[in-house]
C-alpha cells in the first residue's frame, strides 16, 4: 500500500519546541551548518543533549573535507552538542550510526547497517553520514558537536547524479511519507539511550556487529593510498585492520571502504 498522498508537515521552531521540551534547541530555516552553530553553543556553555536543526543546510561537512548541501525541506540536518571523556571520543561516532541504525529498525526498516566509519546504509545504500567534531581549548576537550544526516526525501539527481546511484531515502525504502519533527524526536531519544553508554564495551560491540565489511574483501581508499584486502577486525578506537593478500596488517583510522573488485 501507497501512502505519498500524505500531507508533508515542514519543519518549524514552534513545533520543535513543543516536541523536544525540555530539551535546548535552535532551529534555523537555512543555515551555513549545524556543527558550526553547535561548537559556537558548546563554548556558550550549551547543556548536554541541546540540538542545532536546519531545514536547509548549504555547507555541511563530511569525511575527506567533503562539502554537502542538504536542500530544504528533504532531510534532517542537526548536530547534537555532546561532553565526554578523551578516552570515549572515538565511540562519539559508533553513537549516532547505531542511534541512527536503531530509528531506522523502529521503523520498520530491514536491512538497515553500518558502513565503516561513519556512515548507515539500507540495502547498501546511504541513508545518513555522520560527523562528529571536538572544539578544544589546548589539550582540554570542551565538547563536540556530533553531526548527522539523514536522508529524508531528498531529489539526488539536484543535488548529484552520482548520489543516484549510491545513495537512498527514508521515505523511499518505507513508501511512504514521514514527519521529520517525529522522525527527529525519535532520533534524539535513541542519541540519549547511547549517550548514557558512551565508553563502554557494550556500545563498540553492538556498533562492531552492525558493521556490514567485516570478514569481506575490501578495498580502502587512505590520505596515504589505496589499502586492499579483508576485514580482520575493528579496534576500540575504531580503527580497520585491514590483513593484505602477502598477509601485511593495516590498522586504518580514516578513509573511504567499498567491496572490493576481483580482476
Amino acid at each position: 500500500m501507497c501512502f505519498w498522498r500524505k500531507k508533508i508537515v515542514t519543519l518549524t521552531e514552534e513545533r520543535l519546541h513543543t516536541l523536544l521540551s525540555p530539551r535546548p534547541v535552535r532551529f534555523f530555516p537555512q543555515v551555513s551548518s549545524t556543527n558550526d552553530v553547535a561548537l559556537e553553543w558548546l563554548r556558550e556553555d550549551a547543556p548536554s543533549g541541546a540540538v542545532v536543526v536546519a531545514d536547509e543546510q548549504l555547507h555541511g561537512r563530511g569525511r575527506l573535507k567533503r562539502i554537502w548541501h542538504t536542500p530544504p525541506d528533504s532531510a534532517l540536518a542537526l548536530s547534537v552538542i555532546l561532553y565526554p571523556s578523551i578516552s570515549s571520543l572515538p565511540q562519539v561516532s559508533m553513537l549516532g550510526a547505531l542511534a541512527v541504525y536503531d530509528l531506522l529498525h523502529d521503523l520498520g526498516v530491514q536491512k538497515a547497517g553500518i558502513k565503516w566509519p561513519n556512515d548507515v546504509q539500507i540495502n547498501g545504500l546511504k541513508v545518513c553520514g555522520i560527523l562528529p567534531e571536538a572544539a578544544w581549548q589546548g589539550e582540554t576537550l570542551l565538547g563536540v558537536a556530533l553531526g548527522i544526516g539523514v536522508n529524508v526525501r531528498v531529489d539526488f539527481e539536484t543535488v548529484s547524479a552520482e548520489l543516484a546511484d549510491t545513495a537512498t531515502n527514508v521515505e523511499t525504502v518505507l513508501d511512504r511519507r514521514v514527519d521529520r519533527s517525529e522522525l527527529l524526536a525519535m532520533l534524539l531519544g535513541y542519541i540519549d539511550f547511547w549517550t548514557d553508554k558512551l565508553g563502554s564495551d557494550v556500545l563498540f560491540q553492538t556498533w562492531k556487529q552492525r558493521l556490514t565489511m567485516m570478514g569481506r574483501q575490501v578495498a580502502v581508499t587512505t590520505p596515504d593510498g589505496e589499502k586492499q584486502g579483508f576485514v580482520d577486525n575493528v579496534l576500540k578506537d575504531g580503527q580497520l585492520i585491514v590483513i593484505s593478500d602477502d598477509g601485511t596488517s593495516h590498522e586504518i583510522l580514516a578513509g573511504d571502504v567499498s567491496l572490493r573488485v576481483e580482476g
